[in-house]
Parts: C-alpha cells; structure tokens; sequence
C-alpha cells in the first residue's frame, strides 16, 4: 500500500500553487536521475483555489465565455496551462488534488494511473451514496453517466506527466458555487450538465470528511 505525503494548502492561489507542482516535479526528476532508478519521493498536494479558468493545451479558448471586465466582475483569473483537456473551473468548496509522482515506482502507464484516480474518487463518492462513472468519449466521472440527457460531471481530471512523473490531477466538486460554471462549456462540452455533492444530496459537506475519505481510498487503490 502506498502511503502518499498529503500536504494540504488549504486555500492557495493557482499561479502559486501551479509553481509548487513544477518545483515539487521538478526535485522528483532530479532524484530519480541521480539514483539511476524510480524516485521514492511522492507528494500529494490538497488545495482550494480562488475563482478560476484554465485551459488546457489542446483546449479551445471559445469555450470560455467570459472575458475582461465580466472576468474581473466575477472575480475570476485565466490561465492556459500544460496539462490534458480542455477548460476548467477551479474555486471555493471544490477539492482539487495534484499527486506529484513517479509512475516507474508504481509500474503502471498512463493510462491505468487516470483509470486508479478514477477509481478512487468513485469509491469516495459512493461514501455519499453518488454512483460515479466513467462517460466514453469524455475524462472525468459522472453522475448517470450513459444516460444523454442526466449526464452530468461531478470531477473533472486533466493530467501532464514528464519522464513519467506526474502533475496536475482532479478537481471534485464537493461544494462548489455552480455559477460559476455558466461563464464555460465545461471541458468542451456544451450539451452535458455539471453538479456537486452538495447539489445532489441537498446539504453542505465537510471538507475535511472528503479530504480524509479520499486519502483512504487513493492509499488503499494504489
């Protein structure tokens, strides 16, 4: 069983918290280079942002649809970044997680990494009775996920990995202000809905019982 070094941020700034991960990255290459062999090092970093878009490398920036002053009015931030997908929102009462790890030291691809994140925030979910899903053609975990018209996302996943050590994560809503979600086509899709834990089950959640749940879970899965 993996013990990950979980380093909660609480509430940090994404261009801050952006620079932590490619520091924290940056030291895992380094190690595995000077060992000659997978690094030990892994890091796990829990984190809130304040109201904000990214997008990814091969998104569309159409899919944004706030710009300048109505940006500033919600009081939100853009940024294109260099992971998958396309764009997201990140934002109080939302769970983001960034694990920063050696995927050579766990044996596994890419592919099957996404598929163990997936699987450990469908296993956290279901702690709140939310039978989460995989929708083919789309990242992320759903709620009704095959059904064309109650499809709706309740964790986005957008990875990079660089000499198999991995950044950026998943953003799960937990008790995410779903306006916010009005000023995008979430990661591309225009006819697909978004919701949270709170929406669903109709009360607010603690965080600190997810944050708790989803370590149990992602140490348990990998």
């Amino acid at each position: 069983m993996a013990e990950f070094n979980y380093i909660d941020l609480g509430l940090k700034d994404y261009k801050e918290c952006w620079d932590v991960q490619e520091e924290l990255l940056a030291g895992v290459v380094a190690d595995k280079r000077a060992l000659g062999k997978p690094s030990e090092k892994n890091h796990f970093l829990l984190v809130e942002h304040p109201h904000v878009y990214t997008l990814g490398k091969s998104g569309d920036e159409k899919n944004l649809l706030a710009h300048g002053d109505l940006l500033k009015k919600i009081e939100a931030t853009f940024y294109k970044i260099n992971r998958g997908g396309d764009i997201t929102y990140h934002g109080p009462g939302q769970l983001v997680g960034y694990p920063i790890i050696d995927l050579e030291k766990y044996k596994i691809g890419v592919r099957e990494y996404i598929e163990k994140m997936e699987d450990a925030i469908i296993e956290t979910i279901a702690e709140f009775g939310l039978t989460g899903g995989r929708k083919e053609g789309a990242t992320g975990i759903w709620l009704d996920a095959e059904h064309r018209v109650r499809a709706r996302k309740v964790c986005a996943i957008g990875v990079r990995v660089s000499r198999y050590v991995t950044m950026h994560g998943f953003a799960l809503n937990v008790n995410t202000d779903m306006r916010y979600f009005n000023y995008i086509n979430p990661c591309g899709f225009q006819s697909f809905g978004v919701t949270s834990i709170q929406q669903e089950l109709g009360k607010e959640i603690s965080m600190d019982e997810v944050k708790t749940l989803l370590k149990e879970k992602f140490n348990k899965i990998f």
